[in-house]
C-alpha cells in the first residue's frame, strides 16, 4: 500500500526547529524528508561558551572533525543536506521568547537585586529568566487534519503484517517505521488508533529493538537507525513513551543510546569511498543526521516533563556515558545532555511532585565536565551547566518549604552575590566555582550525590586533569556546605576505597584536605575517626600518609587530637574484658602516624600530659597480649592472618617513643634507652619500674612538663580500671618529689596515699609508702603523715619485703617524735623480725630498734627496760651471723642497749672472729651476762 507522504511542515514547524548549535536544514530535515524546496537559514549570532567567540551554530557530535565539514553527494532518499544545517527541534522558529545562551541573560539576573524579594505569589518565577509558554509549543504538536478511516485501517493492517513477518530489506524496515510514525499522528483524534497502539506497545518496542540490534555497529549508510529515533520521537510528542515503563522499554532505551554514543570516532569509522564516491563527506553528514535524530528523540521526552521523571530516566541512561574514558563517547553524551537541558528549560513548566532524584549527581557530573581536558566537552558542558543552573533555581523555588521562606531568600541572595564575583565565561569553565554557587540550593541528599559522583571522578586515572578538577570541586563543596552533610560514613568509605588508586600527590593531598575538613567539623569528627579506625593495623601506606598529612586549622587541631585520645581513654575506663577492643589498638597506631607526620604539633604539646599517661596506660594493658587477644571485627582481615610479629604492645611503645621525640624530650628518651627503660615498661613484673624511670627522667630534665603531668594526674587517678590507676599512681608518686607537691592540699596526696595503704593490693601499698617517703622530706606534711603511723606499723607484718622496708624507712623518719605507746608497740614488732629470713628486713629492723631505744625519754626508761633486756641475747647471737652486715648491725645495737642500761660490755662482744676459735671469749661473755 502506498504510504501517505510525510511532508510534515505544519506539524513540525515549531517544536522541532529550534535554534541550536547543530547544523540546520529546513529543506532536507528528518521531518521534511521529501521536500525539495530549500530555505536558507538566517540564525542570529548568539553568545557561545566555545572559545569565547560569537559563533553561528555548528555541528555537534565529534565536533573536532565535523563542525565545518560540508555534506555532499547523497540522494534525497537518505535525506542528506548539502551545505545546509540540520534542524534541532526544541522550540518554535520564533525564538525571541526563549532564553538563549547569551551572556546578558545571567548578567541581567545579577543586575536585578529586586528579583530576590520573593513572595508566596511569585516564588515560582525568577525575573530575568523568560521562557516559552507550553501552550505555544503544543499547538505545533497537532497535525493539520485527521487521516481518513480507510487510511488508518490500512496503516494498522500494514503494521500488523510487519509485527508478524520478518523485515529483510531496508525498504521494508523504513516502510514499517514510517507507517508507525504516520499512525502515531492520528492518536489525538482516532480511538481506533489509540486502542491499537496501546494494546501493541510491547510489539512496537520489540520491533524497534530488533531493528536496532540488526544495524551494523560501524555503518551509517542505512537510514534505519535514524528512522527509529524519529519514530520514537513522534510517539513521544503524542504522550506515548516507548522508552519508559517496562523492562523491555528500558532495554530499548539503553540499546538506542549505545547505538549512537558507542559509535567509533569519525576518524575510525569505515571509509565508504569504496561504495560511494565522496564517501568521507557522506559518512560524516550521515553521522550528523543520525546524531541529530537521536538528540531530537531525547528532547521529545522532556518537552512535557512537568515532574522531571523523564529527565531522571534520561540521566540514568546517560550517566555511564558522561563518565566514559573515551573522548568521543564523553563528548556525544555531554552534547546530548546539554541539548536535553536546553529543551527542558525552554519548555519548563514544573508541577509537584517533582520526581527528579539525581540533581546532585547531575550537577557534579556537569561541573566536572566543565573542567574536562577535551576542549569540546568542556564547552558543551558549560552550556549545559548554564541551563541546569536556571532549572535548579526554578526547581528550588517550587519545592521550597513555605516555613523556610527567609532561608530561600538568603540562598538566592548568596547565589547572586557569588555570581557577581565571576565573569560569566570564567564561572562556567571553573568547576569549584560552580559548586560554590549551586551548593546553596542542594539539600543533604543531593550534596551526598554530588560528593559521591565527584569521588567517582577521582577514579579517572586516564585523565589526571579530571582527577584534579574533582579534588578542587570536593574541597570547594565541603568548605561551603560541610554542615549539611548527613551520610559522612558512606563518603568516608568511598574516600578510603579511592586512596590506593590515586597516584598523583596533588590529588592525594586534595583527598586528605577533604578528610581534614570533615574532621575539623565537630559534628563529624567522631564519625570520620570511627571510619578511619576501621582498617587493618598497621595501616597501609595510603592511610598512614593520610594520618600524617592532615591539614587542619590551628584552632581545630587540639579538638581532633583530643577526640582521638578520648576514644583510647574510653577503652581504659571499661572493666575487665576477655579481649581488648580493636579500637584501642587502631587509635594507638593512628596516634603514632599523627606524631610521625607532626602536622598537629601544637596540639601535641598542649595535650602532652594526657597523651603520655594514656599511652603508658595502654602499654600496661597490652603487656603479654597478641593480636589474637584483640576483638578484631569480622572481615577486617579477609585475605590474610595478622602477622605474629605485630602485637598491640609494639604499637603502644612506638607511639610513646615518637611522642617523646616530637615534644623534644630527647634526654628523657636517651635515659630510657640507656637504662633499658622500654624493656622495663614491657615487663609484667617490672612495668612500674619503667614508669618510675620515665617519671624521674622527666622530673630531672624537663620539670615544666613534669609539673603539667602532675596536675593532670590529680583527677586522672580516679578514672579507669586497676591497670589505668596503677600506672597513673606510679607516675604520680615519683612526681611527689617535686617542690610543687607542697602546694597540694592533704586531701589530694596524703589522704589518697592512705586509701592505697588500706587496699588489699600490694602494688598500691608499695606506691603509697614510696609517696609517703617523698612527702616526709617536706615538713609541711609531716603532721598529716604522722597520723598514719599505726597503719604503717601494721605493714611490718607484710610478706612483701619491699613494703616492709619502705615502712621501716618511714618509721625511722618519725621515731624521735613518736608517743611512748606507739614506740613500745613498734619495738615489740621489730623484736619479732630479728630472726626474719629476709636479710634486709632483719638488718633494718635492728636499725630501727636501736633508733627506738635512743628515742626513749628518761622518764619512760623503766617501761622499755624489760624489752631491751630481752633483746640482748638475740642480738649477741646475731653478732655472729654469717651475714657481715647483720653481724655488724647487731653489735652496733648491743652497744646502744648497753648505754641504755649503763653497762660496759666485755671487749669480746665486739670481736669479729668466730667464738669457736677463742673459747675463752665465750666464757668471758657468759660470765658477764
Amino acid at each position: 500500500m502506498p504510504l501517505p507522504r510525510r511532508g510534515r511542515g505544519p506539524l513540525l514547524a515549531g517544536p522541532r526547529m529550534a535554534s541550536t548549535s547543530l547544523p540546520r536544514a529546513t529543506a532536507h530535515s528528518p521531518r521534511h524528508r521529501h521536500s525539495s524546496q530549500q530555505v536558507p537559514p538566517r540564525p542570529e549570532p548568539q553568545a557561545d561558551f566555545r572559545s569565547g567567540r560569537w559563533l553561528q551554530e555548528g555541528a555537534r557530535g565529534d565536533a573536532r572533525n565535523s563542525r565545518q565539514t560540508p555534506c555532499a553527494g547523497m540522494s534525497s532518499r537518505h535525506r542528506i543536506c548539502s551545505q545546509e544545517e540540520v534542524v534541532m527541534p526544541c522550540a518554535s522558529d520564533s525564538d525571541s521568547g526563549s532564553v538563549d545562551l547569551q551572556l546578558g541573560n545571567l548578567e541581567d539576573i545579577k543586575k536585578q537585586p529586586s528579583s530576590l524579594e520573593l513572595t508566596d505569589s511569585d516564588i515560582t518565577e525568577i525575573p530575568g529568566l523568560p521562557r516559552e509558554s507550553l501552550t505555544d509549543t503544543s499547538r505545533h504538536l497537532t497535525h493539520q487534519g485527521p487521516l481518513g478511516e480507510v487510511v488508518v485501517e490500512q496503516l494498522i493492517q500494514s503494521i500488523q503484517e510487519f509485527f508478524n513477518g520478518e523485515l529483510k530489506s531496508e525498504l521494508e524496515k523504513l516502510t514499517a517505521l514510517r507507517s508507525l510514525s504516520s499512525l502515531s499522528r492520528t492518536l489525538p483524534s482516532d480511538e481506533t488508533t489509540e486502542s491499537f497502539i496501546h494494546s501493541h506497545i510491547a510489539d512496537i518496542v520489540h520491533l524497534l529493538s530488533t531493528l536496532v540490534e540488526e544495524e551494523p555497529l560501524q555503518s551509517l549508510f542505512s537510514p534505519v537507525l535514524q528512522e527509529v529515533f524519529i519514530t520514537i520521537a513522534d510517539f513521544s510528542y503524542q504522550d506515548v513513551y516507548l522508552l519508559f515503563g517496562s523492562e523491555d522499554r528500558a532495554d530499548l532505551f539503553s540499546l538506542v543510546t549505545k547505538s549512537v554514543i558507542a559509535l567509533p570516532s569519525l576518524k575510525t569509522l569505515t571509509h565508504p569511498q569504496e561504495i560511494m564516491p565522496g564517501g568521507s563527506y557522506n559518512s560524516e553528514c550521515r553521522y550528523r543526521q543520525t546524531f541529530q535524530a537521536f538528540v531530537e528523540m531525547l528532547q521529545s521526552l522532556v518537552i512535557k516533563d512537568r515532574h522531571l521523571e523523564n529527565l531522571d530516566i534520561i540521566f540514568k541512561h546517560m550517566d555511564p556515558w558522561l563518565q566514559s574514558d573515551k573522548d568521543h563517547e564523553r563528548e556525544r553524551a555531554t552534547t546530548s545532555m546539554t541539548q536535553v537541558l536546553k529543551c527542558l528549560f525552554k519548555h519548563l513548566s514544573l508541577q509537584l511532585p517533582v520526581r527528579f532524584q539525581r540533581l546532585g549527581k547531575l550537577v557534579a557530573l556537569m561541573a566536572l565536565l566543565c573542567g574536562d581536558p577535551l576542549k569540546e566537552v568542556a564547552e558543551e558542558a558549560a552550556e549545559g551547566m548554564h541551563y541546569l543552573l536556571h532549572i535548579t533555581l526554578r526547581l528550588k523555588c517550587l519545592t521550597y518549604d513555605k516555613k523556610n521562606h527567609q532561608s530561600l531568600k538568603r540562598a538566592m541572595k548568596k547565589c547572586h552575590e557569588l555570581l557577581e564575583l565571576y565573569n560569566i565565561k570564567q564561572f562556567y569553565s571553573c568547576p569549584f566555582r560552580i559548586a560554590q554557587v549551586l551548593e546553596v540550593f542542594l539539600n543533604s541528599n543531593e550534596l551526598y550525590q554530588f560528593v559521591m559522583a565527584t569521588l567517582d571522578g577521582l577514579k579517572n586515572l586516564k585523565h589526571p586533569h579530571t582527577q584534579r578538577s574533582a579534588g578542587e570541586l570536593l574541597i570547594a563543596l565541603v568548605k561551603t556546605a560541610q554542615s549539611l552533610f548527613e551520610k559522612v560514613p558512606e563518603i568516608m568509605g568511598a574516600i578510603s576505597a579511592l586512596l590506593s588508586t590515586i597516584s598523583q600527590p596533588k590529588v592525594h593531598q586534595q583527598i586528605t584536605n577533604i578528610v581534614s575538613l570533615f574532621l575539623s567539623r565537630p559534628k563529624y569528627t567522631d564519625t570520620v575517626i570511627d571510619h578511619l579506625l576501621c582498617h587493618p593495623v598497621p595501616y597501609d601506606r595510603h592511610l598512614a600518609e593520610l594520618w600524617r598529612t592532615l591539614e587542619v586549622e590551628l584552632p581545630k587541631t587540639t579538638w581532633i587530637l583530643w577526640r582521638l585520645l578520648r576514644k583510647l581513654q574510653k577503652c581504659h575506663d571499661s572493666g575487665t574484658q576477655e579481649k581488648m577492643a580493636y579500637v584501642a589498638v587502631a587509635v594507638t597506631d593512628a596516634l603514632y602516624e599523627v606524631f610521625v607526620g607532626n602536622r598537629l604539633r601544637a596540639a601535641t604539646f598542649r595535650l602532652f600530659p594526657q597523651l603520655l599517661m594514656t599511652l603508658l596506660v595502654q602499654v600496661h594493658h597490652t603487656i603479654g597480649l597478641t593480636m589474637s587477644d584483640v576483638a578484631i571485627p569480622s572481615g577486617l582481615y579477609p585475605e590474610q592472618e595478622v602477622s605474629s610479629e605485630v602485637t598491640p604492645l609494639c604499637f603502644a611503645i612506638q607511639a610513646t617513643k615518637t611522642l617523646l621525640l616530637r615534644t623534644f624530650c630527647w634526654q628523657e628518651f636517651n635515659i630510657m634507652e640507656k637504662n633499658k627503660g622500654w624493656t622495663l615498661l614491657e615487663g609484667k613484673d617490672c612495668h612500674l619500674q619503667g614508669v618510675s624511670l620515665l617519671a624521674n627522667a622527666l622530673l630531672e630534665r624537663n620539670h615544666l612538663l613534669a609539673h603539667k603531668v602532675l596536675y593532670l594526674l590529680v583527677p586522672f587517678l580516679n578514672r579507669g580500671n586497676d591497670k589505668h590507676k596503677l600506672t597513673s599512681a606510679g607516675f604520680f608518686v615519683e612526681l611527689l618529689q617535686s617542690p610543687v607537691a607542697r602546694r597540694f592540699p592533704s586531701i589530694y596526696c596524703v589522704a589518697r596515699l592512705k586509701d592505697w595503704l588500706l587496699l588489699e593490693n600490694n602494688p598500691f601499698k608499695f606506691l603509697a609508702l614510696r609517696g609517703l617517703c617523698y612527702l616526709t622530706r617536706q615538713g609541711e606534711m609531716r603532721e598529716d603523715i604522722k597520723s598514719l603511723l599505726p597503719c604503717i606499723l601494721d605493714l611490718l607484718y607484710e610478706s612483701d619485703e619491699k613494703i616492709v622496708l619502705l615502712a621501716i624507712q618511714i618509721l625511722l623518719q618519725f621515731v624521735r617524735t613518736m608517743d611512748f605507746t606507739t614506740l613500745t608497740t613498734m619495738m615489740r614488732t621489730l623484736f619479732s623480725l630479728f630472726g626474719d629470713v629476709r636479710p634486709d628486713v632483719h638488718r633494718f629492723s635492728m636499725i630501727l630498734f636501736g633508733a627506738s631505744i635512743k628515742s626513749v625519754k628518761y622518764t619512760d626508761k623503766k617501761g622499755v627496760e624489760s624489752q631491751v633486756l630481752d633483746s640482748l641475747v638475740p642480738l649477741l647471737l646475731y653478732s655472729q651471723d654469717e651475714n657481715d652486715a647483720i653481724a655488724a648491725e647487731s653489735r652496733q645495737v648491743l652497744t646502744i642497749c648497753a648505754r641504755f642500761l649503763k653497762w660496759k660490755l666485755p671487749q669480746a662482744v665486739y670481736c669479729k672472729a668466730p667464738w669457736f676459735i677463742n673459747p675463752s671469749d665465750v666464757a668471758t661473755i657468759c660470765k658477764f651476762f
